[in-house]
């Protein structure tokens, strides 16, 4: 099988090789003798009922400071392509929700991972709370009373955008610190969306988890550790990935939505689990796969791009039939 595919990702000359997933995801396809090609999410458009991207051909290699070559661009079709890759990094504000719109417009003809109707329709920290009872104690909201109340309920507390990434704009607020007040102004300020607030975990001190599920079977997992003095254990922010194994209970985790990211067409999915409870369900552009392979010996791109050909001959024998 040869396919045509096109990765629609943020430039690609600024990425961390050895950490980053859509560049392990290329190098998986290309090895498969699958078509790579690249373009920028703002390259993207909706032309008289076709959605077209300026696309260019991409090959890619392990080599520092020279980790790909992009071809000139051409617009086409995307409905020509075989599987377009969602892969630009969030937030996931309008123009992440736009671009879902547009791919809506060719798939499944054309295979979109992770399906952008359900991508939508699952935005991290909201999708989670559809499995409340795997969760901490959570609250969204933006009435400053109720965090207020929530604080008094559960002392210890974090607080973060709901729409945000990387760890950007998360605070931890224990129970003697003075600025929830002045937090609550400048998310006010900054943000028009609701706030999450959770009961502050200290088991993240110890790492949050991140596992990956392929089409909704759980296949690895890393521990990222906070670095000193940080709450967050984002490695955008510094947090050391180490090697984990899968527990029991976040097994019973995997196993009690995997079913729901199947059915949805969420092919490529990362979770986040602190001390046995669900924080994050990552469906826009999961990361880890690199890590995990390091310490596990095993190849998820692998696991990746068998489910993609699998789902894909589904649908191709569906539309022969």
């Amino acid at each position: 099988m040869s396919l045509a595919v096109a990765i629609q990702m943020d430039p690609i000359d600024s990425i961390d090789i050895d950490a980053d997933s859509t560049f392990a995801l290329a190098l998986e396809a290309q090895e498969r003798g699958h078509g790579l090609y690249h373009y920028l999410p703002r390259e993207l458009s909706l032309r008289e009922g076709r959605v077209v991207a300026n696309v260019r051909p991409l090959a890619v290699r392990r080599e520092t400071d020279n980790h790909f070559t992009l071809g000139e661009a051409v617009n086409v079709d995307l409905a020509t392509m075989d599987v377009v890759l969602m892969r630009q990094d969030p937030p996931f504000d309008m123009a992440y929700i736009s671009a879902t719109h547009l791919l809506e417009h060719i798939h499944p003809a054309t295979l979109v991972v992770n399906d952008p109707v359900h991508v939508r329709n699952a935005p991290e920290k909201l999708f989670v709370t559809h499995f409340d009872e795997l969760m901490p104690p959570t609250l969204i909201t933006t009435d400053a009373q109720e965090i207020h109340e929530f604080r008094e309920r559960y002392e210890d507390i974090v607080i973060k955008p709901l729409f945000g990434n990387g760890g950007s704009g998360v605070f931890h607020v224990s129970p003697q610190d003075e600025n929830l007040n002045a937090l609550l102004e400048m998310f006010t300020e900054f943000y028009r969306e609701p706030i999450m607030v959770q009961k502050y975990l200290p088991a993240v001190r110890e790492g949050d988890k991140r596992i990956i599920l392929v089409d909704g079977e759980v296949v690895g997992g890393v521990s990222r550790v906070p670095k000193e003095g940080e709450a967050r254990a984002n490695m955008h922010v510094g947090a050391r990935p180490e090697k984990t194994e899968i527990t029991p209970r976040e097994q019973e985790i995997c196993d009690a939505i995997g079913p729901s990211l199947r059915e949805n067409g969420l092919v490529f999915v990362g979770i986040d689990v602190i001390g046995g409870f669900l924080t994050e369900i990552n469906v826009t552009s999961p990361t880890g796969i690199q890590e995990i392979d390091r310490f596990d010996d095993v190849n998820l791109s692998g696991l990746i791009w068998d489910a993609i050909e699998e789902r894909y001959r589904t649908i191709s024998h569906v539309a022969s039939s």
